[in-house]
C-alpha cells in the first residue's frame, strides 16, 4: 500500500517539485520566472523529465560533465530585468540576450558571472550607466553592449580588463569624452564607439598603445581635433573609421604606412590640406573614402596605384588631372569624385581592366572624350558626369553595356548621333543627355528600353519626328525633349503612358494637333507645349487630367474657343497666350490675375479690358457714357442699402444667436452662403473631433459636399521666434489660403467673429490616411495604391518647400493628416501649426514649444526645438515606413521604441521579410523595398543627411521602374542606392 502511494506521488507530482533536475537546471528555471515569455521560446524549460538543461532551447553544456557552459535566448522577445540567476552557472562562459526587451539596469553583482568569456547584451532596452564591476571579469574576451539606452561615462575600470578583445557601445547615450584609459586595453581587437552624442572631445593618443586593434569604428563621436600620429602606427589595423566627425588639419602622412590597412573612411569632416602622397607601404588598402571635406592638391599618383576596389573623394576642393594608374586596378568597381576642380582627359584605359560599376565625376572641369572601355568588364551600372567639358560622341561599346541603370550627361559638349544601340538599352531607368549638341533622331529602338521611367533630351539639336515607339515605354514617368529640332506631329501613342507625369516638348518644330485620347494621362502634371506649330482646337479632354497644375500652350497657332472644360483643373500656370483663339473666357479665368495667360490672341474677348480689338468711337458715346454714369450711382445707392441692412442684420443676430458670421472670406468662387454652412453643423453631421476642434459633413443645397472645421473657442498659441503670437486659426489661412496644388487640401473659404472660428475645405470622401491604414479598411490600400498616396503627398511637401515664395514648413506631417479622395489620391492638409521661414536650408528656426505628434518628431526638434524642412522630411519618412510596414508610429509592441527604431532593428537582425506589411502582394516586393530605403534615408538621425523633399520625390518617381533593390550593408553604411544623384544640386 504504502509503495502504490509513493508511485502515485511521483506520476502527479507537479514539475515545480521534480528531484532529478540539476542544480543548473533549476537556475534556469528561476531565470525564466523572471523573464516575459511572449513567443513561448522557453516552453522547453518546463521539462522536468530530464536530467539536465542540456536539451533545451538555447542551453549548450559540456559534453562531460553536463553542466551549462552558454547560453544563446537572441532574436526570442524576451523581456525583464537582466536575470541576475545566470550567475549562479558555476560554469558557464557565453551568454547572449541580444535583440530582446532587456530593460531596467544592469545590476552591480553581474560581476559574480566569474567565468564569462563572451557576454552580449547588445539590441536591447537598457539603461542607467554601465556598472564598473564589468571589469572584475579577467575572464571576458567579448563584450556587447550596443543599441540600448546607456548613459553617463564608459566606467574608468574599463581600463582594467586584461584579455577583452572585442568591445561594442555603438548607439548609446554616453555623453562623456572618448576615455584615454581604453589604451590600457592592450589585448583589444575590436573597438565599435560609433553614434553616441559624446562631449567634444580629442581623440585620445593613448589609443596608439592598442597594438592588436584591427577593427576601430567611431563614426559620429563629436571627435574633435587632429588625427593623433600616434593612430596611424598601429600595425595590425585593416579598418580605420572616423567619419561624421569634426576632425581638423590634415590627414597624417604617416597614415600610409598602415601595413594592414584595408578600409579607411574619413567621410565628412573638415579635414584640409593635400592627400599623403607616399602609399608604397599601404599595400593591403582596398576602400579610401574622404569625402565631404575640405581637402585641396591632387590625387595622389600612388594612391591611384594601389590596387584599390572603391575611391571616393567627392565634395572637395581637389584639382589636378585623374591618374593614369587607377585604370590599373584590377579590383575597381566604384569611383566618386563629383563636385571637385578636376579637369583633364580621363584615363584612357579606365573600366578595361575592372569590374567597375560606378563612376561619378559630376561637377568638375573634365574634357576629352568618354574612355571607350568603360563598360568592357560588362558591370558598368552608374555613369554619371553632369556638368564637366567632356567632347566627340558617345561610345559605340557603350550600345552593348546592358547593365547601364543610370546614365546622366547632362551639360557637357558632347556631340554627334547617339548609338543606335544606346536608346534601347533593357535595364536602364534614367537617360539623361540634356545641354549638349547631340544631333540626328531618337531611334525606333527605343523600345527595348522597358525600364525608362526618366527620359531628359532637351537642348539639344535633335530632329526628325518622334517615333511611335516611345509610347511603348510604360513606366515613362518624365519625358522633356524641349529646345530641339523636332518635327511632325506628337505621336498619338503617347497617350498610353499611363504613368506620365511630365511632358515637355517645348521649343520644337511640331506641327498637327494634341493626339486624341489624352484622357488615360492620369498622372500628368505638367503639359508643356509651347513655341511649336501646333494647331487646331484645344482638347476639352485636357479638362479631365485630375492632377494637371502646368498648361503651356502659348505661342502656337491653336485657334477656336477655350474649352469651359479647363475649368475643372487646379492649376498653378496657365499661359494659352499667342496663339489664335477666339471667343469668351471661360468664367473662372476672366479675372485680371489671368490676364497674360490669353494675351496675343486677337480674337479673343472677355471681361478683361484689352483682350478684344477696339472698335472706332460711336457718335451715341456721349449718351452711353450718361447711361453709364446713372446706372453707376444707382449701384452705389443699392450697395449702400445693402450694407445699412445688412449690419442691422448681423446685430440681431448676433443678440439672438450670439454668432455672427460676418467676417467671411473666401479664396475660391464658391455657391453657398455662410448661413448655409451655419445651419449645418449639427451633431448628426460630426465626422471627427479633435485636439483643435470639431469636424462637420455638410451637404449643400446644390449636392456638393464640403468638410466644416469648427474650432474651440480659445486657439491654440503658436510662438513665433520673434515673440508675437498668432493662433491656429490664423495659421491655417494664412498658409491654405494662398496655396494652390493639387496634393494640397483646398480651403474653400473661413469665418472668424472671434467667437466663431470655421473652415471651409473640399470633403475627402476616404478620410484620412491613418484612419484607413490602421484599421479593418487597410484592405483597400493595396501597393499601388499605396505608392500613389506615398508620392503625391511628397509632392505636395515638396510644393511647400521649393515652390512656395517664402517656403512653409508644416511641422506636423502625419498620416492622420493626410487625406484621401474618392480615387484615393493624397492630400495633405492641417497647417494649424505650420511655420513660414526666411528660406529652405538657411538654418533652423527656434520655437518655445513642440509642435508635432509623437512619433513623428524628429530628434534634433525634440531637442533643440531648432525647426527647419528637414524636420516635415523626417516625419514624412515615418509616414513612409507606415504606408511599408502598415503599423502605427507607436505601438505596444515596440516597447519603449517607436517604429524608426524598430524597423532599423528588425531590418539589422531579421531582414525585409519581417518588416514588411504581410498584407502586400509580393510581386511588388522590389518597389516596396526601395520606399522602405527611400523612408529610411529620410529618419536618419542627422538632418544633414536627409534628402530634400524635391529628391524625395525623383527617388519615388524613380522606383515604379527600379528592379534591384538594395539594402544597408553590415557594417552600418548606406548602401550605393542612397548615394543616387548626390551630386546632382538640382535636387538638393
Amino acid at each position: 500500500m504504502i509503495l502504490f502511494l509513493l508511485i502515485v506521488c511521483l506520476i502527479f507530482s507537479p514539475p515545480e517539485l521534480s528531484l532529478s533536475l540539476n542544480q543548473d537546471g533549476l537556475y534556469l528555471q528561476r531565470v525564466k520566472l523572471g523573464l516575459s515569455d511572449p513567443t513561448h521560446s522557453l516552453s522547453s524549460w518546463d521539462n522536468t523529465r530530464d536530467d539536465t538543461p542540456c536539451n533545451w532551447h538555447g542551453v549548450g553544456c559540456d559534453s562531460v560533465t553536463h553542466r551549462v557552459t552558454s547560453v544563446s535566448l537572441s532574436h526570442l522577445q524576451l523581456a525583464g530585468p537582466f536575470p541576475i540567476f545566470f550567475c549562479r552557472l558555476p560554469y558557464l562562459s557565453s551568454l547572449s540576450l541580444y535583440d530582446n526587451s532587456i530593460n531596467s539596469s544592469l545590476p552591480l553583482d553581474i560581476s559574480t558571472c566569474q567565468n564569462l568569456t563572451d557576454l552580449n547584451l547588445g539590441s536591447n532596452y537598457i539603461v542607467g550607466t554601465i556598472p564598473e564591476t564589468l571589469s572584475q571579469l579577467k575572464n571576458l574576451k567579448f563584450l556587447d553592449l550596443s543599441y540600448n539606452n546607456f548613459s553617463g561615462d564608459i566606467p574608468a575600470s574599463f581600463g582594467e580588463f586584461a584579455q577583452l578583445e572585442f568591445l561594442s557601445l555603438i548607439s548609446n547615450l554616453l555623453n562623456g569624452t572618448i576615455p584615454s584609459f581604453l589604451g590600457n586595453i592592450s589585448t583589444l581587437k575590436q573597438l565599435e564607439l560609433a553614434y553616441n552624442p559624446f562631449s567634444p572631445g580629442q581623440l585620445p593618443s593613448q589609443l596608439g598603445n592598442l597594438t592588436n586593434l584591427e577593427y576601430l569604428w567611431l563614426t559620429g563621436c563629436n571627435i574633435v581635433g587632429q588625427i593623433p600620429e600616434s593612430l596611424t602606427r598601429l600595425p595590425k589595423l585593416n579598418n580605420l573609421d572616423l567619419s561624421f566627425n569634426r576632425l581638423t588639419g590634415s590627414i597624417p602622412n604617416s597614415i600610409a604606412e598602415l601595413k594592414s590597412i584595408v578600409q579607411i573612411e574619413l567621410y565628412k569632416n573638415s579635414l584640409s590640406g593635400e592627400l599623403p602622397l607616399k602609399w608604397l607601404n599601404t599595400t593591403t588598402l582596398k576602400r579610401f573614402d574622404a569625402s565631404m571635406n575640405q581637402l585641396t592638391g591632387t590625387i595622389p599618383k600612388e594612391l591611384c596605384e594601389l590596387q584599390l576596389e572603391s575611391l571616393n573623394l567627392y565634395e572637395n576642393r581637389l584639382e589636378g588631372s585623374l591618374p593614369e594608374s587607377i585604370a590599373r586596378s584590377k579590383a575597381l568597381y566604384e569611383i566618386r569624385l563629383f563636385n571637385n576642380k578636376l579637369s583633364g582627359e580621363l584615363p584612357s584605359e579606365l573600366g578595361k581592366n575592372s569590374p567597375l560599376q560606378i563612376i561619378d565625376l559630376s561637377y568638375n572641369q573634365f574634357s576629352g572624350g568618354i574612355p571607350e572601355g568603360l563598360c568592357a568588364n560588362g558591370s558598368l551600372e552608374d555613369l554619371v558626369l553632369i556638368s564637366n567639358s567632356f567632347s566627340g560622341e558617345i561610345p559605340e561599346s557603350l550600345g552593348n553595356c546592358q547593365s547601364l541603370r543610370r546614365v546622366r550627361l547632362k551639360h557637357n559638349l558632347l556631340s554627334g548621333s547617339v548609338p543606335e544601340k544606346f536608346w534601347g538599352l533593357p535595364h536602364i531607368y534614367l537617360l539623361d543627355l540634356v545641354e549638349n549638341s547631340f544631333t540626328g533622331q531618337i531611334s525606333k529602338s527605343i523600345s527595348g528600353a522597358n525600364n525608362l521611367s526618366t527620359f531628359l533630351v532637351s537642348k539639344n539639336s535633335f530632329s526628325g519626328i518622334i517615333p511611335d515607339e516611345v509610347g511603348l515605354l510604360h513606366n515613362l514617368v518624365e519625358l522633356s525633349a524641349s529646345d530641339n529640332k523636332f518635327t511632325g506631329r506628337i505621336p498619338g501613342s503617347l497617350v498610353n503612358l499611363g504613368q506620365l507625369g511630365k511632358l515637355d516638348l517645348s521649343q520644337n518644330e511640331l506641327s498637327g494637333g494634341i493626339p486624341d485620347g489624352i484622357q488615360d494621362w492620369q498622372n500628368l502634371n505638367e503639359l508643356n507645349l509651347a513655341n511649336n506649330r501646333l494647331a487646331g482646337e484645344i482638347s476639352s479632354e485636357l479638362g479631365n487630367l485630375p492632377v494637371l497644375n502646368y498648361l503651356d500652350l502659348s505661342d502656337n497657332l491653336f485657334s477656336g474657343k477655350i474649352p469651359l472644360e479647363l475649368q475643372n483643373l487646379k492649376l498653378n500656370l496657365l499661359n494659352l497666350s499667342n496663339n489664335r483663339l477666339s471667343g469668351d473666357l471661360p468664367p473662372l479665368y476672366a479675372k485680371e490675375m489671368y490676364r497674360n495667360s490669353f494675351v496675343g490672341n486677337p480674337g479673343l474677348c472677355g471681361d478683361l479690358a484689352g483682350l478684344c480689338p477696339k472698335t472706332g468711337r460711336s457718335k451715341n458715346e456721349g449718351s452711353l457714357w450718361i447711361l453709364r454714369l446713372i446706372f453707376v450711382l444707382a449701384a452705389v445707392v443699392f450697395v449702400v442699402g445693402v450694407f445699412w441692412f445688412y449690419m442691422k442684420y448681423r446685430k440681431f443676430k448676433k443678440t439672438k444667436k450670439g454668432i455672427a458670421l460676418s467676417k467671411w472670406k473666401s479664396f475660391h468662387k464658391i455657391g453657398f452662403s455662410e448661413f448655409e454652412i451655419a445651419n449645418c453643423l449639427k451633431e448628426e453631421n460630426l465626422i471627427g473631433s479633435g485636439a483643435s476642434g470639431k469636424v462637420y459633413k455638410v451637404v449643400l443645397s446644390n449636392g456638393e459636399v464640403v468638410a466644416v472645421k469648427k474650432l474651440w473657442g480659445r486657439a491654440k498659441k503658436d510662438d513665433t521666434s520673434n515673440g508675437s503670437q498668432r493662433d491656429e486659426f490664423a495659421a491655417e489661412v494664412e498658409t491654405l489660403g494662398k496655396i494652390r496644388h493639387k496634393n494640397i487640401v483646398r480651403l474653400w473659404c473661413c469665418c472668424n467673429t472671434g467667437d466663431c472660428k470655421l473652415l471651409v475645405y473640399e470633403y475627402m470622401p476616404n478620410g484620412s490616411l491613418g484612419d484607413v491604414l490602421h484599421s479593418s479598411k487597410a484592405s483597400l490600400l493595396d501597393w499601388v495604391t499605396r505608392y500613389k498616396i506615398a508620392l503625391d503627398a511628397a509632392e505636395g511637401l515638396s510644393y511647400l518647400h521649393h515652390d512656395c515664395v517664402p517656403p512653409i514648413v508644416h511641422r506636423d506631417v502625419k498620416s492622420n493628416n493626410i487625406l484621401l479622395d474618392a480615387e484615393f489620391s493624397a492630400r495633405v492638409a492641417d497647417f494649424g501649426v505650420a511655420k513660414v521661414v526666411e528660406g529652405v536650408g538657411k538654418g533652423p528656426e527656434s520655437m518655445s514649444v513642440i509642435a508635432g505628434s509623437c512619433g513623428y518628431i524628429a530628434p534634433e526638434y525634440a531637442y533643440t526645438l531648432r525647426v527647419n524642412e528637414k524636420s516635415d522630411i523626417y516625419s514624412f519618412g515615418v509616414v513612409l515606413l507606415e504606408l511599408v510596414t502598415g503599423r502605427p508610429p507607436i505601438d505596444p509592441e515596440f516597447g519603449e521604441k517607436d517604429l524608426v527604431k524598430w524597423v532599423c532593428s528588425t531590418l539589422d537582425q531579421k531582414g525585409f521579410d519581417n518588416v514588411i506589411d504581410p498584407k502586400l502582394d509580393s510581386k511588388y516586393k522590389d518597389q516596396i523595398c526601395r520606399v522602405l530605403e527611400i523612408s529610411l534615408l529620410c529618419t536618419n538621425a542627422l538632418p544633414i543627411n536627409r534628402p530634400s523633399m524635391r529628391k524625395v520625390v525623383k527617388l519615388l518617381q524613380e522606383v515604379s521602374s527600379e528592379n534591384k533593390s538594395k539594402i544597408n550593408n553590415k557594417d552600418g553604411k548606406l548602401s550605393p542606392y542612397y548615394y543616387e544623384d548626390v551630386s546632382d544640386q538640382t535636387l538638393v
